[in-house]
């Protein structure tokens, strides 16, 4: 390899904060209608690449990663890559820029995308704006994907190469959230991370003894057996993930920032030979919602269904059944709840997040492509999958007017009740049908053929 002008990629993952966040799309949405037109697809070849342009690929993306460095061989092999014409190929492209620091390369690599995608320069300022056309112009995979964007990731952190595999994941949409993947083993979680950090088994105290909640802030309450426990989002927004045991049932509760979405999963009664499941962020994001994964099996889970997409949990078809979260306030869940426990204070790491209502004021900071129009990307609903599979969703504001009214509230068999300052779902019967808050382009961008209440 000649001329080594750029280190590409040997920097500390966790010291790259402002730089994540300056590389992400957020000023995008702040600017631009999230109905905006992303403008008519390139046209897409079919077929195998040619064997030169595969080696052109395996240069410029696969050796100058395994080498930190970029010289006058990757430069010709990107130019064979742009030659090609294949828009498929601007996929490979976005995954590398994901990881290169350095501003001059990232304008020439955004060039070459903009020239192999033919946008125009607006369009191609960095890696965010370039993953966002890929995505809503649904454009296809090039042929042995998976295998190079395993060795772009795993080039920079080795402990990502079981999570690329075979399986039910659409590998196009899956991107870097800028931290490291939390391994640690279960209940091993005191142990400091360089990562997003899980609490397994958290210290609780009794609603009395809980004197750090402000009566206004936002709690996310589960109920099991009859048993309740708050989670209240300042520790969430730290921790996102949760291994828990109430009412006598395992749980692992995920909290995606992004989505504005805390959600409940039984982690027991599973199939005899199936260990419980301990869920953990995996430092990767798909379409801004994150990726968690099951470190006793090694299955990536996915987040927002329950459902596992690769691995021994995905060979069994596993889906875990959901409890319903409820978004309320402390004072609102303790009245209703007063024998409720709620997460300790230490759990939060004298930190005190608020990621809603600023780092993510302004709309998803990670790529997520064209959003249903019928609703803006940041508005509350209330989601929940009725009893032969069809996904209900329902506008909090406009919902929780009509049933502080006394209105009834129903679509597609699934009710809405008012709970503790919140709102679940349940069905005709009343049984809880596990249902959630989210934000809506989560929600929409998860479960397309989603039914729509409120407008």
């Amino acid at each position: 390899m000649t001329n080594n002008k750029h280190s590409i990629h040997k920097y500390t993952l966790g010291g790259l904060l402002s730089f994540i966040l300056a590389m992400t799309v957020a000023t995008v949405w702040a600017q631009q209608s999230e109905n905006e037109r992303f403008g008519k697809a390139p046209d897409v070849p079919e077929g195998p690449l040619s064997a030169e342009v595969v080696e052109a690929i395996d240069v410029a993306f696969i050796h100058s990663m395994r080498d930190s460095a970029w010289g006058e061989d990757q430069r010709d092999a990107l130019e064979i890559v742009v030659a090609s014409g294949d828009p498929r190929l601007g996929w490979i492209i976005s995954d590398f820029m994901r990881f290169i620091p350095d501003r001059n390369l990232n304008t020439v690599l955004a060039d070459s995308a903009r020239r192999l995608l033919e946008l125009n320069a607006s369009n191609s300022a960095h890696w965010g704006l370039i993953t966002d056309q890929l995505i809503a112009w649904d454009i296809p995979a090039p042929p042995d994907y998976l295998r190079v964007k395993r060795s772009i990731f795993t080039a920079t952190l080795p402990s990502w190469d079981f999570i690329f595999q075979e399986g039910d994941v659409d590998w196009r949409h899956v991107s870097w959230g800028g931290v490291r993947i939390d391994d640690r083993p279960f209940d091993n979680t005191s142990e400091p991370c360089n990562c997003i950090p899980a609490a397994d088994n958290p210290a609780v105290v009794s609603a009395k003894d809980a004197t750090w909640p402000d009566d206004d802030d936002i709690v996310f309450g589960v109920v099991v057996n009859g048993e309740a426990r708050a989670y209240p989002r300042q520790i969430m927004e730290v921790r996102e993930m949760v291994n828990d045991t109430l009412g006598g049932r395992d749980l692992g509760i995920p909290y995606c920032t992004l989505c504005g979405a805390a959600q409940a999963y039984f982690t027991d009664e599973l199939p005899e030979g199936i260990e419980r499941p301990v869920l953990r962020t995996s430092g990767l994001l798909i379409r801004s919602n994150k990726v968690m994964y099951d470190i006793t099996s090694g299955s990536v889970i996915d987040t927002f269904r329950g459902t596992a997409v690769t691995g021994p949990l995905a060979e069994k078809n596993i889906t875990l059944q959901q409890a319903s979260v409820i978004t309320t306030k402390w004072s609102d869940w303790k009245e209703a709840y007063p024998e409720t426990t709620v997460l300790a204070e230490e759990l939060a790491m004298g930190r005190d997040f608020d990621f809603r209502n600023n780092r993510d004021a302004n709309g998803p900071i990670f790529p997520v492509g064209d959003v249903d129009p019928r609703l803006s990307v940041h508005e509350d609903i209330v989601g929940a999958i009725n009893a032969s599979g069809t996904p209900v969703a329902f506008v909090r504001s406009t919902a929780m007017l009509a049933l502080t009214k006394g209105d009834e509230v129903e679509a597609d068999n699934v009710r809405l009740t008012l709970e503790a300052g919140g709102i679940k779902a349940v069905d005709k019967e009343g049984n809880d049908l596990g249902s959630h808050q989210a934000f809506w382009f989560a929600w929409s961008q998860f479960h397309p053929e989603t039914t729509l209440w409120g407008l």
